[in-house]
């Protein structure tokens, strides 16, 4: 179940029966029967601060396994770039410039402890991308030298593309133990890519359409391990979406009785932990959310920031009721600003739209997911369980 506390305009909190009729709004994303007593606690315990980014593909760089703070140098203020491009007209890359010189500074200052922070296995692959880096900040200051305000997104881009893969080699294997409960599960150790086919009916203007996910394994091993199987396992081929309301877009949920996944070789629903990352912390926290645990003020290293952000359903009651139903968060909801919003801690992220998010709003219900395929990083999940007969 969602909900959000709601100020009002004078200041002071609703009552009871006004956040009861607020969190009717979000009932959905739980198999079982809604229970409001649970989510109107004392409001500063359940405004969870998020950081303010909302690009996913930001918000997948900082969530990576790396302490690193050269390349965050570099990193920054090409992400400032999108600021500066919303002051009208040509004084924009009066801006940018500023932001690409600093990140060309930073490049040149700190390009030996980048160099040193990536994983030796990886060190030749990474330096080779910051070459690349080196030569496309000095394309785009070209760029910005000619006046060329259309030319700046798409080579910003490419070098954040650059960022993020030198980041990525920076991660030296997978950085910690799965609990001993959970270490046989499907495992997503690292990331993966899976586009996503949709097939949308009545809107003239869209017919079929490409969602690029990209699943992370660091923060959400088994949540993200879970999905993947699945996908290869064509559980999600031809099912409908089921919810789509403004707030998610939710699928997942099977013909028949069965709420979830039922697992062949076992034929009893297979269901999965609640798995949350904490900032800070080198492991998830398993089985409980971040507020049973008291920890009110932790953030989330996969937040409910970014339009089309990806996790998992669960029953109400049971934080380890996962299984197959998933949804994407929808970013016009009012219940759900990015610095204050009580669903980080509540149910375990595992993923971003990264392609055509925006266009999650033009899905209905009743449209069909054609097909969901892994197109990367399916080297990464370990004891795939689509793989054994039955």
């Amino acid at each position: 179940m969602l909900g959000l506390w709601f100020q009002g305009r004078e200041g002071n909190s609703f009552s009871f029966k006004e956040c009861a009729v607020s969190f009717a709004l979000a009932v959905g994303l739980i198999t079982g029967a809604p229970s409001m007593a649970d989510w109107c606690p004392d409001a500063n315990a359940v405004l969870i601060s998020g950081p303010p980014i909302k690009d996913p593909g930001a918000l997948l760089r900082y969530a990576l396994p790396i302490d690193n703070k050269a390349i965050r140098e570099v990193q920054k203020p090409l992400e400032d770039i999108t600021d500066s491009l919303k002051i009208a007209g040509l004084k924009a890359l009066d801006s940018v410039e500023r932001n690409v010189r600093q990140a060309s500074r930073a490049l040149k200052q700190g390009k030996s402890l980048i160099i040193a922070g990536l994983a030796e296995p990886k060190r030749a692959q990474g330096g080779e991308v910051l070459d690349k880096l080196e030569t496309g900040l000095d394309e785009l200051q070209q760029i910005v030298e000619s006046r060329n305000r259309d030319g700046v997104a798409p080579k910003q881009k490419e070098l954040l593309d650059y960022v993020g893969s030198v980041e990525e080699d920076m991660v030296n294997g997978f950085p910690y133990e799965v609990p001993e409960e959970y270490k046989n599960m499907p495992l997503l150790k690292g990331r993966a890519t899976v586009d996503m086919k949709v097939k949308v009916k009545d809107n003239p203007n869209l017919e079929d359409c490409v969602f690029r996910i990209v699943l992370d394994g660091y923060n959400a091993p088994v949540t993200a391990g879970n999905f993947v199987d699945l996908v290869q396992r064509h559980f999600y081929d031809g099912m409908q979406i089921q919810r789509a309301d403004g707030f998610v877009v939710q699928t997942g949920d099977p013909e028949g009785p069965a709420e979830g996944f039922i697992d062949p070789s076992t034929e009893k629903t297979r269901t999965i932990p609640l798995e949350i990352m904490v900032d800070g912390e080198k492991a998830p926290v398993y089985g409980a959310t971040l507020e049973e645990l008291g920890l009110y003020k932790a953030q989330t290293k996969l937040p409910f920031n970014a339009f089309g952000t990806m996790a998992m359903a669960r029953d109400e009651f049971e934080d380890n009721s996962a299984s197959s139903q998933i949804f994407w968060l929808l970013k016009e909801s009012e219940l759900t600003p990015s610095n204050a919003n009580i669903l980080d801690g509540r149910y375990s992220v595992f993923g971003y739209i990264t392609q055509n998010e925006d266009l999650l709003a033009d899905v209905k219900v009743g449209d069909v997911i054609e097909s969901m395929q892994v197109v990367a990083g399916l080297e990464n999940l370990a004891n795939p369980s689509y793989k054994i007969a039955g």
